[in-house]
């Protein structure tokens, strides 16, 4: 059938299975809005900020291991567009990004809202597209969902000038991708996996330190099944949060800059490191030189370059991480009770350290989270923006299941949570879930309460209110002689208010004893969003805290 470009959008987009676009319209874009205007198939949800849409997809993609697909106009719309295509890489998240551009005989020209927004965005794709013709545009859809979903996950962008949307195409969707050079490798060298199953059956002190990409390859049931059957702990990065339940008896929790004593001690004791969908980066090793001194290292990753990237590593094995770790279930032949006076040491150190705080009368932002966890039996959605509550959130909020975290990690983007929040509610109407935020992140993107109130969509947002820039201030705090240069918030605007002007539900909580009645009335209602200003205590820190330069064992505990 004869169909314009923008239509033949549309209809690539719905043979890939998308119901839901996030987006902004603009002049180079409207041919597409038109042709949504009379779609009645997909359901486009409108942003009110171009880096929003970004944020909503990557939430979207996050929860429903689908491809998350939002669109804007040429230029502003396409550079705003940058940082949440940039956060979606660096977290290694499936998300198709379209944009508008100049007409293909102005590129080039200056001309008005043109951008290069190929140039622009290379390194920060998987990879990109710059069309010059309709007669492209379900081949180059079907390529994109393709890569952006297969082998180490990542977002594709589609740069799609305003006459190549108006052209006219004979529509015939491909049934196949031919993409020479781009083969994903998914199964474990047979060689390697053996030669990792020796080192494991010799190793006295084995530690599994699990990433992100675990949960991109739906691995949980694969990494549970491997710990339980060779009795070996696990921590897990911040990305891989719920990989296993954070009350297992073989879970460490995270490990890190503010992960877990007991993680910490362990990865600098154990005698064999085994990393599974993890990159190794600086957050998690601390001083790269002292981090697992005593170890020997196994990586399993899909992507081969981040092999021996920053640690030298024993055994490679390049592969899915759900392949690879149903081989080594297969072939282990672990004794039952290997590995007690390892475990009886870890758990020494669980027992001395735990995650902690001082609990008293006063309104602290971890007692908040723990309630959070409590009245949700650990299973809301949590998302997070970042700084300190993201932090808190990570470490005493119970996941008991992969996808229920949705966080910033490798780009830390503040302004983050609240607009991915809004995808995952898309993604999971029935899902209760949180936006955990800070006073100054959640002021990133709080033009979203009015997407979030016309879609009626009874997000959670729990603004822990410390009056500043939590982590910075307590890096100035700690690092900086308490020198709080730009951090101070105290003339923040009264969040109540503005939930109201939006039309959202808007409290205050002040005191410990108000949290359970509030969380308990915000959970519910069911048709709007709602504010929690939690006035927590203002110089409160995150502990433990592993100062930048220092090895891990040199955490700050409390």
């Amino acid at each position: 059938m004869k169909l314009t470009g923008a239509e033949a959008l549309l209809e690539s987009l719905k043979k890939e299975g998308v119901q839901h676009i996030f987006g902004y319209p603009g002049g180079k874009v409207l041919p597409i809005y038109d042709a949504l205007y009379k779609e009645k198939h997909l359901q486009h949800i409108l942003t009110r900020h171009e880096q929003a849409a970004a944020h909503a997809a990557d939430g979207y993609a996050r929860v429903s291991g689908k491809v998350g697909v939002c669109l804007a106009t040429s230029g502003p719309g396409a550079t705003n567009l940058t940082t949440g295509i940039a956060n979606a890489f660096m977290d290694s998240i499936p998300m198709v990004a379209i944009t508008g551009q100049a007409a293909t005989n102005q590129i080039g020209t200056d001309s008005f809202q043109e951008a290069d927004v190929t140039g622009i965005t290379q390194p920060i794709t998987k990879h990109n597209y710059l069309l010059q013709s309709a007669k492209d545009l379900p081949r180059v859809i079907k390529e994109s969902f393709h890569i952006a979903r297969t082998g180490r996950p990542g977002p594709v962008v589609i740069d799609i000038p305003v006459d190549v949307q108006n052209g006219k195409v004979d529509f015939h969707y491909p049934s196949e991708v031919n993409l020479p050079g781009y083969k994903p490798t998914l199964e474990g060298q047979p060689r390697q996996i053996k030669a990792a199953l020796k080192m494991i059956a010799l190793a006295k002190k084995p530690l599994i330190y699990a990433g992100g990409g675990i949960i991109a390859a739906a691995a949980a049931p694969e990494l549970l099944e491997f710990t339980e059957k060779c009795n070996i702990p696990v921590t897990m990065t911040m990305m891989a949060l719920g990989a296993i339940p954070a009350t297992h008896r073989l879970s460490l929790n995270m490990l890190g800059m503010h992960g877990s004593a007991y993680a910490n001690y362990a990865v600098q004791e154990c005698d064999l490191l085994i990393a599974v969908g993890a990159r190794f980066d600086d957050r998690v090793t601390g001083h790269l030189p002292t981090f697992a001194p005593k170890a020997k290292h196994i990586h399993i990753d899909i992507d081969p370059a981040e092999i021996g990237k920053n640690v030298r590593i024993d055994i490679p094995i390049v592969g899915d991480a759900r392949s690879v770790l149903r081989d080594l279930i297969s072939q282990a032949t672990i004794e039952p009770g290997k590995h007690e006076s390892w475990l009886a040491q870890i758990t020494e150190w669980k027992n001395k350290y735990p995650f902690a705080y001082k609990n008293d009368s006063k309104l602290r932002p971890q007692y908040v989270i723990e309630m959070i966890d409590e009245l949700t039996n650990g299973e809301a959605i949590i998302c997070t923006e970042v700084g300190q509550h993201q932090m808190w959130s990570a470490q005493f909020y119970k996941f008991k299941k992969p996808r229920l975290w949705v966080s910033s990690g490798g780009l830390g983007t503040m302004g983050f949570g609240f607009p991915a929040s809004i995808g995952v509610q898309i993604a999971s109407p029935k899902s209760t879930v949180f936006n955990i935020a800070g006073d100054g992140s959640i002021q990133m993107n709080i033009q979203e309460l009015i997407t979030a109130v016309n879609h009626r969509l009874p997000i959670k947002i729990a603004i822990l209110n410390n009056s500043y820039l939590g982590m910075v201030r307590q890096w100035q705090e700690l690092l900086f002689d308490r020198r709080y240069a730009s951090t101070d918030l105290h003339n923040n605007p009264d969040f109540v208010k503005i939930a109201d002007a939006y039309g959202a539900v808007g409290m205050r909580i002040v005191d410990k004893a108000q949290v359970k009645a509030a969380l308990q009335e915000a959970l519910a209602i069911k048709d709007r969003p709602v504010v929690m200003d939690f006035r927590v205590e203002e110089e409160e820190n995150v502990f433990p805290f592993v100062p930048p330069g220092q090895a891990l064992n040199q955490m700050l505990i409390d």
